[in-house]
């Protein structure tokens, strides 16, 4: 154990049996001690002691609430309980999410002295592009991931709402990686995909001879997932005959395969998705009010692609080592452009299609405005224009840019075709409309 004589031995004997990364902060933002699953989060910045936590963490020069993140330490101070919110840190890993739980710790006379710090790493999501996981740092994004964070570890039925091509799927994955059964098995069944009549038998199995062609007996999808996640991909697309037999198994953890009078129990989490209003379809009696407030435990909105448009250069890098994994590629800054400005009927399945079509077109390493789809470049026009010589970028594109870019101004400038002088001037324009 790394430690000071300020924090009280006790309280940091208590860290050091926590698995989790936890430190012992002072009302002044100071370290004074760590566990050593701390100091592996944050291995290669040498000593923490007497450093102020938003250093480490966020290469911060001030506290989070004064660079724009929410500050637990602060929000804890002000109400003297235990806060917790949601991170992005730097890590030997790259940018990670992280979940903070910030508790008071009271001296003697009642005054809070000390804040006992645990994280937990969301290892689903990234904020930095990577070959997989979750991607994304917009509030919105962020809105979702903290949703997640308090629902994962739980045993209650989550239903992700969002259109088709957001990624649902994904997200019913980062759930099952973030929760306790993480080491069973996640089984994703599309609803829509599965025929009427065999629905039954694909979930619950049947016995043989239980029907026509039935030959063998056969194990359901509810039996594959014994442990682990069962994740209804579509469910406003099952078959009301068969909504009564879902509550069921919602309801009593009990079903019967096909053909047999068994009663079998199911060790699992229903995680479900659609795109559909399910309220409206219940209102229309074409979905079971029961089974839509059994399935409705915890909601997630699952935020479309242009809710989201800081988070497209993300998506870009990561989408196009998924799909031209053996070039190096990227985007031309008007493309990018194009791309920020356009709507996504088809969200991010609709992203990934147009950049690995535009790949193919490309034949090098930067893939031009024109190599794009016609509908993206339909919306090319209501964000650039020809200014004196100079593309022009809108507010949103200009966010975008800067968020993804690290390095200096002047290479900013060069890579967005801005004189640097333009470049300043937008930007003080943006901090004076922030």
């Amino acid at each position: 154990m790394s430690a000071s004589p300020h924090p009280l031995p006790e309280l940091a004997s208590l860290l050091e049996a926590s698995p989790e990364a936890g430190a012992i902060l002072d009302t002044q933002y100071r370290i004074l001690a760590t566990n050593s699953a701390y100091r592996e989060q944050f291995k290669g910045q040498g000593s923490v002691l007497g450093r102020r936590c938003f250093e480490i963490s966020h290469h911060f020069s001030a506290p989070c609430d004064e660079a724009g993140e929410s500050c637990p330490l602060a929000q804890c101070r002000q109400s003297g309980k235990r806060e917790r919110v949601l991170h992005l840190h730097h890590t030997p890993r790259g940018e990670e999410y992280v979940r903070i739980e910030l508790t008071p710790i009271r001296d003697a006379s009642g005054e809070i002295a000390y804040f006992l710090e645990r994280q937990e790493v969301l290892p689903a999501a990234r904020g930095l592009a990577g070959s997989s996981g979750l991607i994304g740092h917009s509030p919105a994004f962020r809105a979702m991931l903290e949703l997640l964070a308090r629902v994962a570890k739980s045993g209650a039925s989550v239903l992700l709402e969002g259109e088709s091509g957001t990624g649902k799927e994904l997200l019913a994955q980062a759930l099952h990686q973030a929760s306790e059964r993480a080491g069973a098995p996640f089984i994703a069944v599309d609803c829509s995909g599965i025929p009427e009549t065999l629905f039954e038998s694909e979930l619950f199995g049947h016995e043989r001879g239980a029907f026509t062609g039935a030959v063998s007996r056969r194990t359901g999808l509810v039996a594959a997932a014994s442990g682990g996640t069962l994740f209804l991909d579509e469910v406003g697309d099952i078959p009301l005959g068969m909504q009564v037999k879902l509550l069921r198994l919602l309801e009593t953890g009990s079903y019967r395969s096909v053909g047999s009078s068994e009663l079998r129990q199911a060790d699992l989490r229903v995680v479900s998705a659609t795109h559909r209003n399910l309220q409206q379809m219940v209102a229309d009696g074409r979905f079971r009010a029961d089974l839509f407030y059994r399935l409705n435990t915890f909601p997630i909105s699952v935020p479309a692609l242009r809710q989201r448009r800081e988070d497209i250069p993300l998506l870009v890098e990561s989408l196009l080592a998924r799909v031209a994994p053996q070039r190096t590629l990227s985007l031309h800054p008007e493309a990018m452009a194009a791309l920020c400005a356009y709507d996504f009927p088809g969200n991010v399945r609709e992203l990934r299609n147009l950049l690995e079509r535009a790949s193919l077109m490309c034949d090098h390493q930067q893939i031009q405005v024109d190599h794009l789809h016609l509908q993206v470049l339909q919306g090319r026009g209501e964000l650039i224009g020809q200014i004196g010589g100079e593309t022009e970028l809108d507010d949103a594109a200009l966010r975008a840019a800067l968020t993804r870019h690290r390095s200096s101004r002047r290479a900013l400038a060069q890579q967005l075709g801005l004189s640097e002088r333009t470049l300043y001037r937008r930007l003080r324009a943006l901090q004076e409309t922030d």
